[in-house]
């Protein structure tokens, strides 16, 4: 049998090293791994996938890697936490010349099917200033009003996928993250999220014994958190459907900041005192999914629950911190 040749873009990042790892358990599949990190930087690595350090900012790059390719995963992105794009929103628009160029290679190569990892960051801010948000549906996108630079990234991204397939055929499939968690993830340097910025802070508490944090805001904006295995089970089943718009893949399991860091502390088995910094980034007040569509689609929606998921979270976090 003929194998299926898969090129994973930000194969060196977070989620895309967990859906290489997904992809090689079945035999048939060709993976090719291709990040612009040193492959010492990369999160995870695998035998039986090249490790292509490569930037996807150049369609001649692009030409070469996808020539021969079936399908492709665009997850490659210049993104982050909020302390990371709303201050480098240059940066993460840049990212549109990847998207561009995957897609104009795929079109010139005759790639079948195009995976396009999107975010919450596209919906509109409007509906998202109260932290009792009630879930954001795929059609809250429009009238058009996303996070600056890093959500119109996205949001102009995801029209270019729909329209390669109009024009061109190509069978895009399009899954908005909203904040996705789990071990071998960033937890510092100020690309971190929420989930591995806590774990951090408090895991150096316990280590260090002085039971005090920095909490960005007051702590009563609220988000939803998705853990890695549902984000990797959610790609697979939007890959085998003929869905072609937008989904949301996320949690609908939402909490504050504040609740996330007692989450947290009863996983450490510590209290600690709460010092709010409220000139902090925030972004917006509150963002939850809004899984009507995709229980619909899959009879299936993200399921682990916060708990659970932040518990291997926060081990995997300290057990690194603990090696330093």
């Amino acid at each position: 049998m003929t194998k299926r040749k898969l090129l994973v873009a930000g194969a060196g990042g977070f989620i895309g090293g967990w859906l290489v790892k997904e992809l090689l358990n079945d035999l048939n599949n060709q993976v090719i791994s291709v990040d612009i990190k040193p492959l010492s930087e990369w999160y995870q690595t695998f035998e039986g996938t090249p490790g292509i350090v490569a930037d996807l900012r150049d369609n001649r790059i692009t030409d070469q890697l996808v020539e021969g390719v079936d399908v492709i995963y665009n997850l490659a992105a210049d993104m982050g936490g909020m302390g990371f794009i709303e201050n480098n929103k240059a940066l993460c628009m840049m990212s549109v010349s990847i998207n561009t160029n995957l897609l104009d290679s795929a079109r010139r190569y005759q790639v079948r099917e195009y995976f396009y990892a999107s975010s919450a960051c596209v919906y509109n801010q409007m509906l998202q200033k109260d932290s009792n948000n009630l879930g954001l549906r795929e059609s809250d996108a429009y009238p058009a009003d996303p996070e600056d630079g890093y959500g119109w990234e996205k949001l102009f991204s995801e029209r270019m996928a729909r329209h390669f397939y109009e024009d061109f055929g190509i069978e895009t499939r399009i899954a908005r993250f909203h904040n996705v968690y789990g071990p071998h993830g960033t937890f510092q340097g100020g690309r971190e999220k929420a989930p591995a910025a806590i774990s951090r802070k408090i895991a150096l508490a316990k280590l260090s014994g002085k039971h005090e944090i920095e909490i960005w805001g007051d702590g009563e904006q609220s988000r939803s958190f998705t853990y890695i295995d549902d984000t990797i089970k959610g790609i697979k089943l939007l890959m085998g459907s003929e869905f072609r718009d937008p989904l949301n893949l996320g949690s609908s399991e939402m909490v504050t900041i504040n609740q996330l860091v007692e989450i947290i502390e009863d996983i450490a088995s510590i209290k600690v005192k709460r010092n709010y910094n409220l000139a902090a980034p925030l972004g917006v007040r509150g963002r939850n999914s809004d899984n009507t569509l995709i229980k619909e689609l899959f009879d299936w929606e993200p399921g682990v629950k916060l708990h659970e998921g932040l518990t291997t979270t926060y081990n995997w976090i300290y057990d690194e911190l603990s090696k330093s």
